[in-house]
């Protein structure tokens, strides 16, 4: 008995040490090309460069909107880089909204490698970047998050004052997912990461749209739910279709038409 209780340790302890190393590589898919760029889709952009607080050089793309006071903060999914966002992008661009999108540490043209904590700290350099290099007002900056990107979103909402959160096709909590999906694996593997959404949307106090799929095949329907459930008010729900990576597309335009309209009302 003894025996077979040592073996069942260390086989549970090779498990999570061999589980630990592969989380990273189980998340993070980033894309060093930049395939292509917004001059190539007919929009006008700068090129920007800036430094995190722990000296990592980011890359990203500020796509000017004439007129437009407002400003979009794009944060994508875990894989690919920006040049792979053209429609999103050319979808709030014709919302009338400046678009500034960034590739996190390990993506594109960013320094660096992908972690947790470094994507927070990419995000609070980007805000930086708007606040004191652009010098936009939090009320002029609306945070939006894909997929991955909403916890980004989402942690960085929760520590500045922005005008809006638009969070989509996200996770609650990378416990939560695990449990979803690796429903033995979860209750034995030790979770590298936190990744928890619910907990940072807790602490937002402005508007906040939740948007998901009920076919989404990669972020379960009901994990989108926790987050609204989590969320303060004023927020709001919008039921798209399709799947995970197509649904903001297969969702047109009515998609279109209803940020338009929860811009409006913010």
């Amino acid at each position: 008995m003894a025996s077979l209780l040592t073996t069942i340790i260390v086989g549970v302890l090779l498990l999570n040490g061999l589980m630990y190393l592969q989380q990273k590589h189980m998340i993070f898919f980033p894309i060093k090309e930049v395939s292509q760029t917004p001059a190539q889709w007919g929009l006008d952009h700068e090129e920007v460069v800036f430094t995190t607080a722990d000296d990592i050089e980011l890359h990203g793309w500020y796509i000017a909107a004439p007129g437009s006071e407002q400003v979009l903060l794009f944060f994508h999914g875990n894989a690919g880089n920006i040049s792979h966002r053209r429609e999103s992008i050319e979808i709030f661009h014709r919302l009338g909204l400046n678009v500034f999108i960034i590739d996190y540490r390990g993506y594109g043209k960013s320094q660096g490698s992908p972690d947790e904590s470094g994507l927070y700290k990419d995000a609070a350099a980007a805000w930086q970047y708007l606040t004191e290099t652009r010098g936009y007002s939090g009320e002029q900056i609306l945070i939006f998050g894909r997929s991955l990107g909403g916890v980004v979103a989402a942690k960085l909402a929760s520590e500045v004052d922005a005008r809006g959160l638009i969070l989509e096709s996200t996770l609650s909590s990378a416990r939560d997912f695990a449990q979803d999906v690796f429903k033995i694996l979860s209750r034995v593997v030790v979770m590298r990461y936190d990744f928890n959404t619910s907990d940072y949307i807790r602490r937002v106090d402005y508007p906040v749209l939740v948007l998901h799929s009920p076919e989404d095949e990669i972020m379960p329907f009901h994990l989108g739910e926790n987050v609204y459930r989590a969320a303060n008010p004023p927020k709001k729900f919008i039921r798209m279709r399709g799947d995970h990576n197509s649904g903001f597309l297969l969702s047109q335009p009515q998609y279109e038409q209803q940020l338009a309209q929860w811009l409006k009302s913010i």
